[in-house]
């Protein structure tokens, strides 16, 4: 059966899943997209696309080939002690190809957008109760009890996605122990400097980098601790709260959290890499398949690979079950990796004294290289 033929419902309409409905139109399937907010907005902060993404984004037409649209090309990362905001090393770019810092609701616009020109149709207002493939054919269920058939569903729809719980059973995960604030706070086009932050404390870190050409500050504060455990990422904190966990960093980051006026929380889970993606008519992609801690910023990456190896898988094989067991079978073994890296790297940050001294004397000793220890990630290309 060729793609021209095939009816697919993508749920979600985040980064993964309006990717996969794009590379899914270009290369024939009629398209909907199926989102359970009423309308795409502002919700969320800043976000990494580093070069094994970027090279989705071009091939898909998103942002121009050399170019990372309206993303901040980063120059590298400066590492900073918390105490006075003191330079340890600066970490080069990758050797694979910058990273772009960008909003995410300015990534969504394009994705949306070139999806839109695409012809693939959103439909919004549509909140999953559940996914069925008895019959022969596959269904999505709406809480207001409409019924989307199609032919293949892929389900983009995050880590707690119903579809993974269907496909691989209930998962169990685990909280990791640390908690992550995020906010944005405007900035001034004429300070941009393109790096980010890194800057580690006892116990706790902040990343800060540049977005929208400088006018705002992406600020990600994770701390180590047990009395917060709801999993979610749109949780409302307090900003004095913030402020006075983080009191002890100073320097610039210390300005940066006094200018805080509205932040979010969450706790950090870890969850496996689910036993199984698909059943042949059903399918996972992005945080439904492979949920990541941010501590190698690969979750929005990860989903963009996602997408390009279904389309492609699709597209090659010419039945549609036999091309979801291949993307399953191209993309599993990778996206272990990664999550296993993110997950190792956690706590690498918050080393307390006399370690915190030492493990600053290594990345000034090692800085060049540890930024190559990690090529295998960011020089992956899925489109050749």
């Amino acid at each position: 059966m060729a793609l021209k033929d095939l009816d697919i419902v993508v749920v979600g309409a985040g980064i993964g899943g309006l990717a996969t409905a794009l590379a899914l139109r270009q290369t024939g399937a009629r398209v909907r997209v199926l989102e359970q907010a009423v309308e795409l907005s502002e919700i969320g902060a800043g976000l990494q696309i580093s070069a094994n993404g970027m090279v989705v984004l071009r091939a898909l037409g998103v942002v121009p080939q050399g170019s990372g649209g309206p993303g901040v090309r980063s120059d590298g990362t400066i590492i900073r002690d918390y105490r006075t905001g003191r330079r340890v090393t600066t970490l080069p770019p990758p050797t694979a190809g910058p990273t772009y810092y960008f909003h995410r609701a300015d990534l969504i616009d394009l994705l949306h957008s070139a999806a839109e020109r695409a012809g693939v149709d959103l439909v919004l207002a549509q909140q999953v109760a559940s996914y069925d493939a008895r019959g022969g054919q596959p269904s999505v269920e709406t809480v207001d009890g409409q019924v989307h058939l199609a032919n293949l569903v892929i389900a983009a729809d995050g880590g707690r996605s119903r579809l993974r719980d269907t496909l691989a059973g209930p998962g169990a995960p685990r909280f990791t122990g640390q908690v992550a604030w995020r906010a944005t706070i405007s900035g001034q086009n004429a300070d941009l400097d393109p790096r980010a932050v890194l800057t580690m404390g006892p116990g706790r870190h902040i990343v800060t980098y540049p977005l929208r050409g400088g006018r705002q500050t992406n600020i990600v504060a994770v701390e180590e601790r047990t009395d917060w455990r709801e999993e979610g990422w749109r949780h409302q904190g307090d900003p004095e709260d913030l402020k006075r966990r983080f009191s002890g960093f100073g320097g610039e980051v210390a300005e940066q959290l006094a200018a805080v006026k509205a932040v979010h929380l969450w706790a950090l889970f870890l969850h496996p890499v689910a036993s199984r993606w698909q059943d042949g008519r059903l399918a996972l992609v992005g945080d439904a398949a492979h949920p990541t801690l941010p501590f190698m910023a690969q979750g929005a990456c990860l989903a963009l690979e996602d997408a390009w190896v279904l389309a492609r898988s699709l597209s090659q094989t010419g039945d549609p079950a036999t091309g979801l067991t291949t993307y399953e079978a191209t993309r599993k073994h990778r996206a272990q990796r990664v999550v296993a890296a993110a997950s190792a790297n956690a706590r690498n940050f918050h080393y307390k004294s006399p370690m915190r001294q030492l493990a600053q004397l290594g990345l000034i000793a090692l800085g060049p290289r540890i930024a190559r220890r990690y090529d295998w990630i960011y020089a992956h290309d899925v489109t050749r």
